[in-house]
């Protein structure tokens, strides 16, 4: 009875891509709570708030591509260059249809960063697969 609990717990995607988002996703929602406390508790400037947002969706896709390369085993750059677009586009949904904001050349860099970092995350996550080693 045990295993059939422990058994119907575990929920695991097969697609890289929807695994890497969810990965994304989670790493956006934990650097927003760290970038919070940060704010709330040091001298963290608000002015930089922009560049450490970039920085947290950097991170935040470079984790998803990672995950991606890692679960899809081969052509990291492409599921990591994918889900930085659709993570990217994603945002800037959000972005448009909570505060109204029009598409500027810094939604261009967000897709542009997103798309770098998960590419990145991608080809080092399918290096650190088990799916392609020799030994």
């Amino acid at each position: 009875m045990l295993n059939q609990i422990k058994n119907a717990t575990k929920v695991r995607t097969t697609s890289p891509l929807l695994s890497g988002l969810l990965y994304a996703f989670a790493g956006l929602g934990l650097s927003i709570v760290v970038l919070s406390l940060a704010l709330h508790l040091s001298g963290f400037s608000e002015a930089k708030l922009p560049l450490y947002a970039l920085i947290a969706h950097g991170l935040s896709t470079f984790v998803g591509g990672f995950v991606a390369g890692k679960r899809s085993g081969y052509k990291g750059w492409y599921y990591g260059a994918a889900l930085g677009t659709i993570y990217g586009l994603v945002i800037l949904l959000i972005s448009f249809l909570a505060v109204d904001s029009s598409l500027t050349m810094r939604s261009l860099l967000i897709i542009a960063l997103t798309m770098l970092a998960g590419s990145i995350g991608g080809m080092i996550g399918v290096n650190a697969s088990n799916n392609n080693s020799n030994s």
